[in-house]
């Protein structure tokens, strides 16, 4: 094997670990990943654990749908948001003059949180 090779090959189980990390963070199986992905159950299997990849453009789709960068999952090179998906599709459905109240009130949580740590 090539160095090319090593590297190339290389990325693919650490890149199945975070996006397993991400699909479960987003409470989904692995059976809805690849009917969201439209690629076999074995396929989306052998990309968890590292044995194959994805297309760029399946690799954009994920990036996009768990709200991480690219970056991230092919090189875990930042922190992804991992934001829960209840609290995305509360902000996506929120009218755009409570967004301000919303990520207003979400701060004043964190606040009370930290708070309480101290305690």
């Amino acid at each position: 094997m090539n160095i090319y090779d090593h590297i190339i090959n290389d990325y693919k189980p650490d890149m199945g670990k975070r996006i397993r990390a991400c699909r479960r963070q987003s409470n989904l199986t692995q059976e809805k990943m690849a009917e969201i992905l439209d690629i076999s159950v074995k396929h989306y299997s052998e990309v968890e654990r590292g044995i194959t990849g994805l297309s760029v453009e399946k690799l954009i789709f994920l990036s996009r749908l768990f709200d991480t960068s690219l970056d991230y999952l092919l090189k875990g090179d930042e922190e992804p948001s991992l934001i829960p998906c209840v609290l995305i599709n509360l902000y996506r459905s929120c009218p755009d003059d409570k967004k301000a109240v919303l990520i207003e009130m979400a701060k004043n949580l964190s606040i009370l949180m930290e708070k309480e740590k101290g305690d």
